[in-house]
């Protein structure tokens, strides 16, 4: 156990994680990197350049002629999947921090030192991409010590490119990483950190042993759950799964029991012995809350089973995608469901359709509120097809976010404008080092959530990197607004928002169905109201026949009669036709500005 190492790279988006990861397995002779990122094995991680998994890997390597075992996890950077990081610190003893040489520090690297720090780990700051020509080590170095308070020999420069400084990271795992504690005479205890699905095998859960052993053939159960396997395989995790007979106190390996039902298998479980269980569950980390609610259809109605069934092998995947069915009037049956933000929404989306070729329809995003009515009662609302008759609010509450945006001082103007318009409110700015500025705000995560993350790239040229973290609930004028077409409420297009936006939004909306939705022979009236108020309209003007062109000359009482007669028919056909609203209408909506 002396000579196990379990350790993770942490750091903001594109800082060169992955990169390095690779020269760490090269230099180590796990495998022969063939092509860039060997870890980010999805189509979509290469397609992007992003990590949206956490990978597990095991590397040896020998030291002063003894023989280690390193697991190293290598993490996403994104702060949408922040969540995956929480979950590979709980399985680590000590991480990397890597900051880039030319970027400095983000405020994604740290936010995800605080949560390393929470757990105790070790840090071991790696100063990346030191051979670029726009790299500031000195600067960049400041900043590291300023906020780890380390010594600056501590500090390693590498490159993930040319291979420089990998040696040293590799050392210095070895020495200031401490070695997995845990006592392998007592009853096992593996905390399960990942699973996947495999359509062959059943779930694989990827698991780190905390205390005593666990062999192939044993009999064991998962605690919270409770139910009970047969461990068909276990082993160690390099490039493919390596079976071993058994794992030890420290090691991380993969479990095989032939568990069919995905709900079976819950991310930060605990695994024991039926005959020799564990007393307490591992408290390892805590349940994930969803930012971002969107209601996911299927665009035929007979595919909600399939839906639900690869949402199901996804959530197996992805453990911070949750889901519930509803169901609306204009897109039938579907699933509500919660993502830690826009980008990994969109993730899922593309997941579902390349992984299990489901065509979906995603709703406009929006988070949940608290409602509070006139009898003192509270209730949690997701969408606005739950909110209650407004005569029976006493008030809503939404939540609020604290922010961080670490920028240079060139775009604090425009930040400070984007901020202001999205309702946020400036608590206080720090100057970190030379010209650059942490801005921290109160915002409502509700103005956030569509399009507040691009527009904050734009304005900054890129150099704005923003982290967020959630802060209570706080009363709020908020307001239903809905859509009428010919005097018919599209549940699907109504949304919640603040009183000050909602006219804005109303005509932006009417206008741009205006555009979207074909025409019909009969008018179609576009509305926007707010309860029984019509705030906005647009009209949809009918597509008519000359009915009059075969009169030629006359009494115009005969042209009268056959126009008349004409605005009959589409007064009946107003009564019984619905418009179909398209799909991109949806779309459009969710990409107003």
């Amino acid at each position: 156990m002396k000579n196990i190492r379990n350790f993770c790279i942490i750091a903001h988006i594109d800082h060169g994680k992955s990169t390095l990861a690779d020269r760490l397995l090269e230099y180590t002779q796990t495998i022969k990197v063939t092509e860039g990122q060997m870890l980010d094995d999805m189509d979509l991680e290469r397609e992007r350049g992003i990590t949206i998994k956490s990978h597990a890997i095991q590397m040896e390597y020998t030291y002063q002629g003894e023989k280690y075992i390193l697991n190293l996890i290598d993490t996403p950077g994104h702060v949408d999947f922040s969540y995956e990081v929480s979950r590979s610190i709980a399985a680590c003893e000590g991480a990397l921090l890597v900051v880039d040489a030319s970027q400095g520090v983000q405020a994604q690297t740290i936010s995800n030192l605080y949560m390393a720090l929470e757990h105790d780990l070790e840090i071991i700051p790696v100063m990346n991409k030191c051979d670029m020509a726009s790299a500031m080590p000195e600067e960049v170095e400041d900043e590291i010590i300023d906020l780890l308070g380390c010594k600056r020999e501590d500090i390693i420069r590498a490159s993930g490119k040319t291979g420089q400084g990998v040696e040293e990271i590799l050392q210095a795992v070895v020495e200031r990483i401490p070695c997995p504690t845990g006592d392998e005479e007592a009853p096992l205890q593996a905390l399960i950190f990942d699973s996947v699905f495999n359509s062959f095998r059943g779930i694989i859960a990827y698991f780190k042993v905390e205390n005593g052993i666990i062999r192939t053939g044993d009999k064991v159960k998962f605690f919270n759950t409770g139910k009970e396997y047969d461990a068909d395989e276990v082993g160690v995790l390099k490039m493919d799964m390596v079976p071993r007979k058994e794992l030890r106190t420290g090691d991380v390996g993969y479990i095989i029991s032939g568990i069919k039902t995905s709900k079976e298998v819950k991310v930060g479980d605990t695994i024991t012995h039926i005959d020799r269980p564990c007393e307490k569950a591992i408290d390892g980390f805590e349940e994930v809350k969803p930012m971002v609610f969107a209601g996911v259809y299927p665009i035929e109605a007979e595919d909600y089973e399939n839906l639900r069934a690869s949402l199901e092998k996804l959530q197996l995947n992805d453990a911070s995608l949750t889901f519930q069915p509803e169901s609306s009037l204009a897109l039938g049956f579907g699933f509500r469901c919660g993502f830690l933000g826009l980008l990994h929404m969109e993730i899922v989306q593309e997941r579902l359709d390349r992984e299990f070729d489901m065509n979906v329809i995603t709703t406009v995003p929006n988070v949940s509120y608290m409602v509070y009515d006139k009898q003192g009662g509270v209730q949690e609302v997701h969408n606005p097809g739950g909110m209650p008759d407004p005569t029976l609010i006493d008030h809503i509450e939404e939540p609020y976010i604290d922010a961080s945006i670490i920028t240079t001082t060139d775009y604090i103007g425009p930040i400070m404008t984007l901020c202001l318009g999205k309702r946020g409110e400036l608590v206080r700015q720090d100057y970190i080092s030379g010209n650059r500025v942490e801005l921290h705000y109160k915002m409502p995560l509700g103005e956030i959530v569509i399009d507040f993350y691009d527009k904050l790239k734009s304005i900054s040229k890129g150099y704005a990197s923003f982290d967020y973290h959630q802060s209570g609930f706080r009363p709020s004028k908020l307001v239903k607004l809905d859509i009428l077409l010919n005097g018919e409420s599209v549940d699907a297009l109504s949304t919640l928002t603040h009183f000050d936006n909602a006219y804005d939004l109303g005509r932006r909306m009417c206008e741009k169905l205006k555009e979207l939705i074909p025409r019909q022979q009969f008018e179609i009236a576009i509305q926007a109201a707010i309860g029984a108020k019509i705030i906005a309209r647009e009209t949809i003007k009918a597509v008519r026949k000359d009915v009059t062109a075969k009169c030629y000359g006359g009494d115009v009482s005969r042209k009268r009669k056959l126009l008349e007669k004409q605005k009959r028919g589409k007064k009946r056909m107003k009564q019984i036709g619905t418009v179909e609203v398209p799909q991109k209408a949806f779309l459009a909506v969710l990409k107003l500005d």
